[in-house]
Formats: structure tokens, sequence, C-alpha cells
């Protein structure tokens, strides 16, 4: 049943008189050859084993990495360190030569077997299990070495068969670097990722009772996603029902897993240790899935109380912040492209009566909240599926910007007269113009909702960030203050008719206004053509100048033939022509889109014209950086966010400021968001932040603790900031 696997032996060999350069050299290779042999894999039954290591030589006194490799037949597992309700975790029993240590097995988080009635924790398909060991200090070089371990194991399906077997390897010794087999490389690497690592900032705690374990989650304030998927696996036996479900809700503080508790338990556990599985990951998508814990075990009730309250002090200053964020908003530059369409609509209002006036306002508002709502809906929807998004990613996307610039470009052409929409109701009557009027103002606060929403106010940064991390209620709640909030001033001026007499009265003024305005909201089509060619390249930036073209073409065939002055064949046959340019041209636009892809942005890889030399943001450099100590200031970003491109503008442009930067050797990171990155989206959430603009101050010798500025920054700020580098 057991095969032996024999070593590999060193070549002993003499060269031959005869045979020449060519045999000396053929022999020579066979040596190389082997010095790192691995034996073959041992089939046992339904399990096929080998001995692996990722590295081809060893280097004295050098830790390297080994692994147990077992590949399993379908249907059949092996078991973790604690397998549940039977089985056996597997083992090795090693020989290893004089003076070398051997650490215990790393053990992958495991999966969930169910074999009715028993629930077992194991490994199907194809498992490693790695093992650190480390060489003596005073290895000779020269000879190699080799390892030896016996290993046993039990597999199970339906029925269970234990198995054993003798492995080894032989590695030659160095004094050089050990250099890595690049295959078992990325399997190490592979089986690293499901690890657990120690939870160094997450908060944990345990309570029992008679039937439940109750564990407690509090997550970092930079972690603004969802946890999913969670599983407690404890390392020891007879702690949890195996069998049983656990549920994890949402609490003021942050998380609660509820586990089953072992039927047959006596007494009450000291520690909870184990493993803590979370199919979303703990730093979101694509992070660590698994993180060890070992807490005491103490009662939850009290503590759990305090947090509630203490999480409901943070929602209502989330609230505070996030409506006065909104009414701030108003005044930021991402909303002065569309404010024409409300400074319109309080002229258009400072005739009529104050019930009137009243009337609009409440629509105007009701427009707002719903586009907040359907937005921030969208964005839990999207976080909640694994998405890296943060408040703004509508315009992160090439599609939205097309649409968005072409409805914007018809609603300018037809401030600017080339067509009116709803002329031909003119006469109608009165109560039809009013109700033309109130979805005048529906779209204006849709309008100003979408164009406004992707900057971030003051106080509005860090309430976006606390509500993603809250259950969706509590989140909708923050976003619905935030509409309020940018809805606000618009409904106290329709209410206030004293406000509204200092508005001029209505005259033929009112018409040059309207164009006025609608000259500004063609500002704001340059405006997005400008963001979708960084994102998607100069090419779609041509084709959507095209489709604009195509879709003024239908606004001015529409505007000349489509009035109701016009007779019924010619008006039929403008309103196909207008439908049929303006659909062609979105269309067109979208495929351009769809053809040129994505270009590099601009922002994130290019000398500042500030002065500041910026280096695009990476993890890699950031940890640098720090590592060395440095100064680090880092720029969160993007093309679309008028208030970070104002704010650059004012505050990095001053002299002073560009050569406080150079004389204090400060590492300039620009992390640019304009289009989609999650390693952006997740650094954002590392400050509790899913918005821009953002800005955060290292002073490289305070142990990492960031200096995170206002959104909206002048040099005196930044000066401000930087008084207290040294250098």
């Amino acid at each position: 049943m057991f095969e032996q696997v024999s070593a590999a032996r060193p070549v002993n060999y003499r060269p031959l008189p005869a045979a020449g350069p060519i045999v000396t050299l053929l022999l020579a290779i066979l040596v190389i050859a082997a010095s790192h042999v691995a034996a073959e894999p041992v089939r046992v039954g339904h399990v096929e084993a080998d001995l692996v290591s990722e590295v081809r030589s060893i280097q004295p006194g050098q830790p390297f990495w080994v692994g147990l490799e077992i590949n399993l037949d379908e249907h059949w597992h092996v078991y973790w360190r604690n397998p549940g309700d039977a089985g056996l975790p597997p083992k090795l029993t090693w020989d290893l030569p004089e003076g070398f240590v051997v650490e215990p097995i790393q053990w992958p988080y495991p999966k969930k077997f169910v074999v009715p009635p028993l629930t077992s924790f194991g490994y199907s398909d194809k498992v490693l299990f790695p093992v650190r060991i480390t060489p003596p200090v005073d290895l000779a070089e020269g000879e190699p070495v080799t390892l030896r371990t016996h290993a046993e194991w039990l597999v199970c399906a339906e029925a269970c068969i234990p198995g054993e077997t003798d492995l080894s390897l032989t590695l030659p010794v160095s004094q050089s670097a050990p250099e890595f087999d690049s295959q078992r490389a990325d399997q190490f690497n592979g089986v690293r990722e499901k690890l657990p690592v120690e939870a160094t900032e997450w908060k944990f705690g345990a309570a029992v009772d008679d039937t439940l374990i109750q564990i407690s989650i509090r997550p970092p304030e930079w972690f603004t996603d969802s946890l999913r998927g969670v599983y407690f696996f404890p390392h020891d036996k007879a702690i949890i029902h195996n069998a049983a479900e656990q549920s994890l809700e949402v609490t003021g503080s942050g998380y609660g897993l509820a586990v089953p508790r072992f039927k047959n338990a006596t007494g009450d556990p000291e520690r909870m240790t184990g493993v803590l599985y979370a199919e979303s990951g703990w730093r979101g998508p694509g992070s660590e899935k698994a993180i060890t814990i070992d807490i005491p075990v103490g009662e939850g009730g009290p503590i759990a109380a305090a947090v509630t309250d203490e999480a409901a002090g943070g929602i209502w200053k989330a609230i505070l912040f996030a409506f006065l964020g909104g009414i701030i908003l108003n005044l930021m530059p991402c909303v002065l492209p569309v404010l024409s369409l409300k400074i319109l609509g309080f002229v258009n209002k400072a005739g009529e009566s104050r019930k009137s006036a009243v009337s609009h306002g409440l629509v105007f508002t009701l427009g707002v909240l719903l586009s907040f709502w359907a937005l921030a809906g969208a964005l839990l929807i999207l976080r909640a599926g694994g998405e890296q998004l943060g408040w703004g990613f509508q315009l992160q996307s090439p599609v939205f910007l097309v649409i968005l610039s072409s409805f914007i470009f018809l609603f300018g052409l037809s401030l600017l007269g080339v067509f009116e929409i709803g002329t031909s109701l003119t006469a109608v009557g009165g109560k039809t113009q009013s109700s033309t009027g109130w979805g005048g103002s529906f779209l204006n606060g849709v309008t100003a909702t979408v164009v406004a929403t992707p900057c971030t106010a003051p106080f509005m940064g860090s309430a976006l960030g606390f509500s993603l991390a809250q259950p969706a209620w509590v989140a909708m709640t923050i976003f619905t203050a935030l509409g309020l909030g940018m809805a606000a001033p618009y409904v106290v001026l329709s209410a206030s008719p004293k406000l509204l007499k200092f508005l001029p009265k209505p005259g033929r003024w009112m018409e040059t206004f309207k164009q006025i305005m609608g000259f500004l909201l063609l500002a704001t089509v340059v405006w997005l053509a400008w963001v979708l060619g960084i994102q998607a390249g100069v090419n779609a930036l041509a084709v959507l100048l095209m489709a604009l073209l195509l879709i003024g073409i239908g606004g001015w065939i529409f505007g000349r033939w489509g009035t109701i002055a016009m007779p019924m064949p010619k008006r039929g046959v403008a309103y196909v022509l207008s439908a049929l340019l303006l659909i062609g041209g979105v269309a067109f636009g979208l495929a351009g889109v769809s053809l040129y892809g994505a270009a590099p942005t601009q922002a994130s890889s290019s000398s500042s014209r500030e002065g500041i030399t910026w280096e695009p943001y990476t993890p890699e450099r950031y940890e640098e950086a720090l590592a060395s100590g440095e100064p680090v200031f880092i720029d969160f970003t993007a093309a679309w966010c008028l208030s970070c491109q104002v704010n650059e503008r004012v505050a990095f442009s001053s002299a002073q400021v560009r050569d406080t930067f150079a004389k204090k050797g400060i590492v300039a990171l620009k992390a640019d968001w304009t289009s989609r990155d999650d390693t952006i989206t997740r650094a954002l959430a590392r400050y509790g932040r899913n918005s821009v603009p953002l800005y955060v101050l290292y002073d490289g010798s305070n142990g990492h603790e960031p200096v995170v500025l206002p959104e909206i920054i002048t040099p005196g700020i930044v000066m401000e900031a930087l008084a207290n580098l040294e250098g």
C-alpha cells in the first residue's frame, strides 16, 4: 500500500580521457540537474501526494518554504486543523538533517462539507499545506541536503480511508540568494492569499449564552464596503454547532455574527480562537478573506448598548453634516455650470403667486430627492455586488458622459431658441402651462443633482464616507439630508415673496437672459466632452462632437418645421427626422466609446503645470515613501470634479507652495479617479471617504498618522499644513 520514495543522490564521475570536452560538459549538466530533485508524486488510493519547494536552492540560515501538495479525486476531501464533526487533519513527521528547524503546518482557510448527519471542514480538488524550514547558519555549501517527511491523512467522501506515505526532496546549498522556482512560487503565493492574517485594525468581542456565541465585529473607520458571507471556523472542537447556519446582522457599531453553540458543550470557553472568513474580503473585493481572532469571552449586553448610543450620535452628526454639505454644494464649482437653470427658474417665477412659486420649489426638491435616491440606491446595490465605486461614479462612465452631454446640449439649444418644447400647447390654457412648468422645475432638479454630486462640499465627504459603512436605511437617510440641503435655498427663495421681489419684473430682458443661460449650458457640454476625452481618448471625443452635430441638426429641424404653424404632414416628417437624428446621434456617440475604449488619464502620469512634480499613486509607491520616512502628499482628484480643478489652480499654483514642496522633499502622489479605478477607491476608503477631492499629508515621522485637509483648499491652508514638517 505504501511506497517509499528514495532521495536522489548527486552524480559521482571521473573525466574520461578520450571523451573530450563534449562529454565533460554533458556530465556537468547532469550534476546540475541532479542538484534539485523532487521525487515523483505518490498515488495512494484517491490521493496523489508530493513534497514541493518554492526555491531551487537553499541558503544557510535563510528560511524557505516547502509544502505538502495533495491532489484529490473528484468528490473526495481531506481535513482542516479542526475537522469538524468527524475526521483527522493531515500530519507530517519530519526527518531532517541536523540543525534544521521546521515550523508547524500553515492552514489555508477551509470549506464546509455536509455529509448528513455530519458537517466537516476541509479541502477538495487540490490543496497545498505550506511549511517554513530554517537551515543552520553554518550549513556547508556543496553537498545537497535531503528533506524527508512521513505524511498521513484521512480522505473521505461517503466513506473515509486513511492514507500515508514517505516523501523526500533534495535541494542544493548555495551562499547566494535562493533561486525561486517560478511555477512553484506562483503556487505558494496563491496559497498565501488563503492563509488567515492578523486582524490589526478590526475590533472584535465575544459573548456566550446557553445556545449562542455572539461575535461583535467593528470595522476600522476607512472600511466603507459591506461584509458578506461571514463564517466562523473555531480552532477547537466542540465549540460550535457545525451543521447550524450562522447569521450576520448589521449593528450600530458594525456587525454581529450569531453562531449556534455545540449542543453538548460543558461550561463556557474563556477565549474564542479561530478563523473568521468573509466572502467579500476584509478590505473589500480582491483582498484577504480570512483573519484570525483570539479574543476573551465576556458579556455583550452593556457593551452593545454603549456602542449603539455611540453609533446613534454618529448618525445624527452625519445627517447634519450632509444637510450643511448640500447647502454649500450650491456654491461649488461643480454646480456653477448648471446654476443657470435655477436662476432662470427664479426669474420665471418672479411674477407668479406665492402658491405657484412654492409649488415649483417643491417640485424642484422632488426632482433633487428622486435623483439622489436613484444614484444612492444604484451605488449601494453595485457596492453590495462587489463593485468598487464611490460617490460621483456616474461621471466615471464614458457611456453616461455621452448621454449626459447630449441631454444638456439639447437643453442649451432650447434655451438659445433653436427649438421650443411645448409651444404647440400654448393655446390649451393656463393649467397646461402650469403643468409644463412643473416638468421644467423637476428636470432642473434632476440635472442639477446629476452634474453636481460628483464633487464634494465641506462636511459632505465625511458624511458620505460614514453613510456607506452603515445599513441601507441609514445611508438613504443621509443621502436624503444631502438632497434636502441642496434644495433648501431654492425652496426658501420660492416660498418668500419678499425675496422674490428683489428680482426684476418680467420683460424682454428675460429672453436675453435665457439665451445667456443657454451658452452656460454649452460650456458645461465642453467640460463633459473634455472629461470624455481624458477617459476614452481623442477619437471618442471627435465622435461625440459629430454626434452633437447630428443632434443639433435634429433640434434645428424640429424648431424649423415642427412648430404648430406648420401643416401636419410637414410636422410629421419633422418629428420623424428629428427623432432619427437624435437617436442616431446618441447611438453614434456611444459607438465611439465602444470602438475606441479607454485612454490613460493625464493627471496621474505627468508633471504638474503648477510646478510640482506629481507621481502617479500606486500602493507600492505609497508604502515605499512611508517606509523611507519621507513626507507624502496625496491629491485624490478627477477631471470631472471641477472643485478639484479649481483647488489645484488656486492652491498649487502658489510659488510659496511649490517652493515648500521642493524644499521639504515632499513626495507628491496624484490619485486620479477620472476613470474607474478600484485601487484608488480602496485608498479613499482607507480615510473613510468615497468621493473627491481629498488631500492627505503624512509628515513621515508620526507613526504614519495622516493630516486630512479640507475639501476646499487655499495656499494658506496648504502652507499651514506643511509648516509642521521637518526640513
